[in-house]
């Protein structure tokens, strides 16, 4: 089974990046936290610590990867956008059609330069727009934004529906569905994007 990872930068943005692991293992997606630094903890823009289950060089390889995972939040997205092995293993996956899932400022922090979101529909924390303008993105519509096999998400509010999102096409939209559920995320309170 492919595993899911979600990387760690200290500056972390704490709701999106536990309300994604959350759902994702609820989902039954194998989800593996990577912090960048190799610290066993990682602190989040907000002060809370996480222990990370690996740090960067503990990974054998990221070849049974679906999902690579940014979550946003500042400096986390810069520190994850200066980690240059991070960035070399996002362009090769892409490369090879892996899926990537950016929030927040991630998409234009640290896919944008990357040449990753060139010609693809995507969204980011407001405010950090012309940043996939001037990468060649094509501004897609908030909160969650799918085009292949790139999801990208606006901010904190929209960690659910992000996370759902990547459940569905991790799992399929049946297990997502029912996880949404479970958490009385229902389509007549809130838009279900997959």
């Amino acid at each position: 089974m492919k595993k899911s990872y979600v990387f760690l930068a200290n500056g972390f943005e704490e709701v999106e990046t536990l309300t994604v692991i959350d759902i994702l293992r609820r989902a039954g997606v194998e989800v593996i936290t990577v912090s960048i630094d190799d610290a066993p903890f990682t602190t989040g823009a907000h002060g809370v610590s996480v222990a990370a289950d690996l740090g960067y060089t503990e990974v054998q390889g990221f070849n049974d990867a679906d999902f690579l995972i940014l979550p946003g939040g500042m400096p986390g997205a810069s520190n994850l956008a200066s980690f240059a092995p991070l960035n070399a293993l996002l362009k090769s996956h892409n490369a090879d059609g892996g899926n990537i899932a950016a929030i927040c400022a991630a998409p234009a922090v640290v896919l944008a330069p990357l040449g990753i979101l060139k010609g693809k529909k995507a969204i980011c924390y407001p405010g950090f727009e012309d940043k996939l303008k001037e990468a060649g993105a094509k501004l897609g519509n908030p909160p969650v934004c799918v085009d292949g096999n790139i999801v990208t998400s606006n901010g904190p509010a929209s960690a659910i529906p992000f996370a759902l999102t990547i459940a569905s096409k991790a799992v399929g939209e049946q297990k997502a569905r029912e996880v949404g559920e479970g958490l009385l995320y229902y389509k007549s309170q809130a838009p279900f994007y997959f």
